[in-house]
């Protein structure tokens, strides 16, 4: 926002994560848990449709639609059709859910497709990076606890969740071996 540029950020992953949300989160509008849920699932979805809206619209003069050319159509068809195979229940919501988690775990792909093209990355672009993984790999603490202290044992989300970590992962020795050294990270050509 203070740079007034989306330099670096691929906005393919952007409206593949507002998918995510969007699906996620339709039970918005049929399950009431509780009013700080229902506010957080509204934040993330505001958030993630005003990213996009920065990307496309306010900032479009600054975003490298040059180099965010991944073919989003390889993840989405896997995604729909393992959404159908594999799920809990067969209903409306369940599936879009399932996919939703399944997005997610490949998302951030796109990104990463920029990043190995332009061969380098800008600092902030690697600490968003970092952070979005980070998130997801603290998901391995969330899914043992929830083992060991409550029984539960969600197969679809803890698969989806290791995948997207493995994605991550030749992305987090990058950064620890450049970026927190206080080099920028760039790819060998």
């Amino acid at each position: 926002w203070r740079s007034k540029s989306c330099a670096g950020i691929s906005g393919k992953s952007q409206v593949l994560f507002a998918l995510v949300f969007t699906t996620r989160y339709l039970d918005l509008f049929t399950v009431y848990i509780s009013s700080y849920n229902t506010v957080m699932k509204v934040v993330f979805l505001a958030l993630s449709y005003a990213t996009v809206y920065l990307i496309y619209m306010r900032f479009r003069n600054t975003y490298d639609s040059e180099n965010d050319t991944f073919r989003v159509e390889f993840l989405l068809v896997p995604v729909i059709g393992l959404s159908f195979l594999e799920n809990y229940s067969f209903t409306p919501m369940e599936i879009l859910w399932t996919f939703s988690i399944f997005l997610e775990a490949v998302a951030i792909m796109p990104q990463l497709f920029m990043i190995t093209k332009t061969g380098e990355a800008e600092s902030i672009t690697t600490h968003y990076l970092f952070f979005l993984g980070l998130y997801r790999a603290l998901y391995l603490i969330n899914w043992i606890w929830r083992f060991y202290f409550e029984g539960f044992f969600d197969m679809i989300a803890i698969v989806a969740g290791v995948v997207q970590t493995i994605l991550y992962c030749d992305f987090f020795y990058l950064y620890v071996t450049k970026v927190l050294k206080g080099k920028k990270l760039s790819l060998p050509a």
